[in-house]
């Protein structure tokens, strides 16, 4: 462990939900688990509503609060700032930090609108130039066994992928009594279950098999229509009023997909899975073996080895939880499994390592871009009944 003092690294977060309760355990826990290079100093949080943001600030972590993000970028003492709110508000925030100077982590999706994202892109393309780096927060990614299966398929050992399948299953809005929140606006969100959970089934994909997907074939459903206007929220629960609003996003996305090396994908993204909470599965069959896993046994990934015998074949079930394995080895002993919170954490040492040493985090914002263009060619298809659409 390094004793010498560390250069501080002040970070600013904007947003205090869901996310943001997510993001501030990443950056509290990072520097007291990983050795990293520079020391992540959490100066403020802000929001729009001043005594909820102070409250924030106070459970989560951060030294201060402020109502606006404007004047974070102004201030000499913040180098990174993490966008945790809504999609409506990521383009005019990420561009402005960007170029006042400031690091940009971004949760996902990147932008409601391909336009954004490509504005987006360019603004970080060009920040890059200057030594200002931008990452977008598909923290999925940083699940060991996700990482697992990205070194299997890159080290060759399920061969050609024919097949990809993917889904990402919750249950939260089955009852049509749950109440409307920004996530059910499309103003805000861009999209619903598409863009909220669809597009982290895509990214993986694309991790996972460094192929990208070039056309979908897509068919989008909305299932309630009207919900009651929240009164209250807490996380994705929250209570209804007598006030009726108009759900404008879709409840659930399908599509086919063509992938880049020549694989074929069948996806599945919908907040309506009764009894699926957050069931993030993905399974990729190859000419040499096969993997399979499923967020909600998140420690664990299946392989299939189709070069061993018949006798004596099958899948695999492999604990990710050894130190040779990504991240594992900073955390507990073997077998001691991870939740949902590590990414988080695995997040920000990826994002203070690449900022330490000038290198372009991952995923990028052009990664985000792209995930972008495969959701809107998805809404395209939809919105056309039409078949193949490009990507």
């Amino acid at each position: 462990m390094n004793t010498e003092p560390q250069r501080e690294l002040g970070v600013a977060m904007i947003g205090y939900a869901f996310m943001g309760a997510a993001h501030s355990q990443g950056w509290r826990t990072a520097p007291h688990f990983f050795d990293l290079p520079l020391h992540p100093a959490m100066r403020v949080v802000a929001g729009r509503n001043a005594a909820n943001v102070e409250a924030a600030a106070h459970t989560l972590g951060w030294a201060e609060s402020s109502t606006s993000w404007h004047d974070l970028l102004e201030r000499d003492d913040i180098d990174v700032i993490d966008i945790c709110t809504p999609g409506d508000s990521h383009h005019e925030i990420a561009i402005a930090a960007l170029e006042a100077g400031k690091h940009v982590l971004c949760e996902k999706p990147l932008a409601n609108s391909v336009k954004e994202a490509e504005e987006m892109a360019a603004a970080a393309e060009r920040a890059a130039a200057n030594g200002v780096l931008a990452m977008v927060g598909f923290t999925y990614r940083r699940v060991p066994a996700i990482q697992l299966a990205r070194k299997l398929v890159a080290d060759g050992k399920i061969g050609e992928i024919h097949h990809v399948r993917a889904q990402y299953l919750q249950d939260w809005l089955t009852d049509p009594s749950a109440p409307l929140s920004w996530r059910l606006d499309k103003a805000k969100a861009g999209s619903g279950a598409l863009g909220d959970i669809g597009a982290h089934i895509v990214d993986m994909t694309q991790f996972i098999t460094g192929q990208s997907i070039t056309e979908v074939s897509g068919a989008l459903r909305t299932f309630v229509s009207q919900r009651p206007v929240a009164e209250e929220f807490a996380g994705l629960s929250g209570k209804g009023g007598s006030e009726m609003g108009p759900v404008t996003v879709d409840d659930s996305a399908t599509f086919l997909a063509q992938l880049s090396g020549g694989a074929v994908g069948v996806y599945e993204a919908t907040r309506f899975a009764n009894g699926r909470k957050n069931a993030i599965r993905i399974e990729i069959n190859g000419s040499k073996g096969s993997l399979a896993f499923d967020f909600e046994d998140m420690n664990v990934l299946h392989f299939f080895d189709g070069t061993e015998p018949g006798e004596t074949a099958g899948f695999r079930r492999i604990v990710v939880t050894e130190p040779e394995h990504a991240y594992i080895a900073n955390w507990w002993p073997a077998g001691h499994g991870l939740g949902y919170e590590h990414g988080f954490t695995h997040q920000v040492v990826d994002l203070v390592n690449a900022i330490a040493t000038g290198s372009q985090p991952e995923p990028s914002f052009a990664d985000g871009l792209q995930v972008q263009r495969v959701l809107d060619a998805v809404e395209r298809s939809s919105n056309e009944r039409a078949g193949w659409t490009s990507v």
